[in-house]
């Protein structure tokens, strides 16, 4: 009894476990291909602990404003260098000094490490996230 049920279970997680690597491959909620900038945007995203204060898509902290829709609220999820631009701009003028105001460090960032952030927080805005969050806002 013993060996047959732990038999079956082996055979049912493995049957699972193909089942849901052969489902993510066909449906894979990327609005945009994974690129190298992409991904050393999240490196960039990772190593300045960026999910400290901001959140993506829900997940991190309450600090600062939702980061994952944030290339739509500022019109330029179609526009790669407009994108690159707004944010290099915005990035630069941290901490803004507004007396009261949560302020943003300043992270002396390459033009590489902002255009690839960019272009992460793009590829983050064009996911599937079924609705969340609720609001343009986040």
């Amino acid at each position: 009894m013993f060996y047959g049920g732990s038999i079956f279970f082996v055979v049912v997680f493995i049957a699972l476990t193909a089942q849901s690597h052969r489902y993510v491959v066909d449906t894979s909620t990327a609005g945009m291909p994974l690129t190298d900038d992409v991904r050393l945007g999240k490196h960039v995203w990772e190593r300045h602990s960026c999910i400290n204060c901001h959140t993506l898509h829900g997940e991190g902290a309450y600090f600062a404003p939702e980061v994952g829709n944030v290339m739509t609220r500022w019109g330029v999820q179609d526009s790669p260098e407009d994108a690159f631009d707004i944010l290099k701009g915005w990035m630069e003028s941290q901490p803004s000094g507004i007396e009261g105001r949560r302020q943003m460090p300043q992270f002396n960032l390459t033009d590489e490490e902002i255009r690839a952030l960019a272009e992460f927080l793009r590829w983050a805005d064009q996911t599937d996230t079924q609705g969340w969050p609720p609001n343009e806002a986040g």
